[in-house]
């Protein structure tokens, strides 16, 4: 399905009328012979014809991004050929998984992005799964060089990262999907379309669970410097993309940016980038974000009360009171609740009643909005529909403005308000400069 086809030599269009006619008559009996085509070629026997197949590429693909690699290569219209890492290991690895699956060696390895989105035309979508600094400006560059993008959560660093991310899908008109996969996944479908169809009456309380590790305040300093290995192992400058310059560490390349202010967002946005997207889709409130935040105390934000404009509460939540399993959602109503998380079988609900619910508030959702329980093959249908994902750019913005919001709420230790409409925190002259961050040269939006 690639989106910059050329055209073959011997197509007549190529060709002159005489020029046609001459490669005819050279031909001999050309058009009187049997002209043997594949099958597969032709769409046969269930094969997906190469004109229609969507040309993937990858970004940064680690171990998560690995697992959406292996996700993806089985869907039938999908063709996977290149994959960018400044990593040489990673690549290599991403490279051994789609060789293997396709039987060839043809899968093409690149380190610097910008030679890779300009060189790779044939490229229709790219799966981009680098760290949390690179994923907006990685999806940004993405869809500037015509690319639709899948990408890993949390899919901005920042609200200014979030609102460039949602100006750029809109100005050239591409497809993008951010990784909250539990949007598309049966469960917890059924709990945000009990919570949205008046099932537990008016829902006044929704639950986000956050992660029970690291803190919500990050660290400020940095790694020792260690050698840079030889031999291309590592392309430093890229690895650290938008960030400020840091000595390289190979504790780093590793995973081990977690927790850093320079890398990460937190506690709050390892899992609130996923369950903030829940917690808001059973909310209606999807295209907005809390507009009071109350601090807490501690050092994870555990147990701080975020207020929508109706009054409606999201709360954060850390342990495990109220699910089992990570990624939890809960929402609340006077007439009953409904929780799930990951590993459940079933979700778990107020009344065997509202459980009996499951499988046809699960098929009407399907019917209604033609969605498959798939949250990559809800991307890859919308690459050839171009119809909006179930986690589009304002679903992925909106979210993640109320993790900034939360955090920024910590880092200053005292309650905040927050105007998602002018996107802005009112009269808040600390808060707002935590809107955005500085982003180093020449990576920048």
């Amino acid at each position: 399905m690639s989106t910059h086809p050329s055209v073959p030599p011997w197509r007549p269009a190529a060709l002159s009328r005489r020029g046609f006619l001459r490669r005819l008559s050279l031909g001999g009996g050309l058009l009187a012979a049997p002209l043997v085509v594949p099958g597969r070629v032709l769409g046969l026997n269930g094969a997906v014809p190469p004109s229609e197949k969507i040309v993937l590429g990858g970004l940064g693909v680690g171990n998560r991004g690995s697992h959406d690699l292996r996700w993806m290569l089985p869907e039938k219209d999908v063709v996977f050929v290149a994959d960018c890492d400044p990593q040489r290991a990673r690549r290599e690895r991403v490279k051994q998984i789609a060789d293997e699956f396709y039987g060839n060696q043809d899968c093409k390895l690149y380190h610097d992005i910008r030679e890779f989105l300009a060189e790779r035309t044939d490229i229709d979508a790219v799966l981009s799964a680098p760290g949390d600094r690179w994923h907006a400006l990685a999806a940004i560059l993405a869809m500037r060089a015509g690319k639709d993008v899948y990408s890993e959560k949390p899919s901005a660093m920042t609200i200014a990262e979030g609102q460039a991310v949602v100006e750029t899908a809109r100005r050239y008109g591409r497809i993008y999907q951010t990784g909250t996969q539990r949007l598309s996944e049966a469960n917890f479908v059924f709990c945000i379309e009990a919570a949205r169809q008046g099932l537990l009456g008016k829902v006044h309380t929704a639950r986000a669970h956050i992660a029970p590790w690291d803190a919500a305040e990050m660290r400020h300093d940095w790694l020792p410097e260690e050698p840079l290995p030889t031999g291309g192992e590592v392309d430093w400058d890229q690895w650290l993309g938008p960030c400020p310059w840091r000595p390289y560490n190979a504790a780093y390349t590793r995973g081990g940016w977690r927790g850093f202010y320079d890398f990460h967002t937190s506690c709050i946005g390892e899992w609130g980038a996923h369950t903030f997207a829940q917690a808001q889709a059973g909310l209606d409130k999807l295209d907005t974000s809390p507009v009071e935040y109350e601090y807490v105390p501690n050092e994870s934000g555990d147990g701080m009360v975020t207020r929508f404009a109706d009054g409606t509460v999201m709360t954060l939540e850390r342990g495990d009171r109220w699910w089992r399993g990570s990624c939890g959602m809960r929402f609340e109503g006077p007439e009953g609740w409904v929780a799930a998380a990951d590993g459940y079988s079933r979700p778990d609900c107020s009344s065997p009643a509202l459980l009996a619910e499951f499988n046809r508030i699960v098929r009407d959702y399907i019917a209604r909005t033609q969605r498959p329980m798939s949250h990559v093959r809800d991307f890859f249908d919308c690459v050839k529909s171009r119809r909006q994902t179930v986690a589009n750019p304002v679903v992925m913005h909106r979210s993640m403005s109320s993790v900034h919001a939360a955090n920024i709420c910590m880092w200053l230790k005292r309650n905040v308000k927050y105007d998602p409409v002018k996107e802005e925190f009112p009269g808040d002259a600390q808060a707002n400069r935590l809107r955005s961050r500085a982003m180093r040269s020449p990576w920048i939006i």
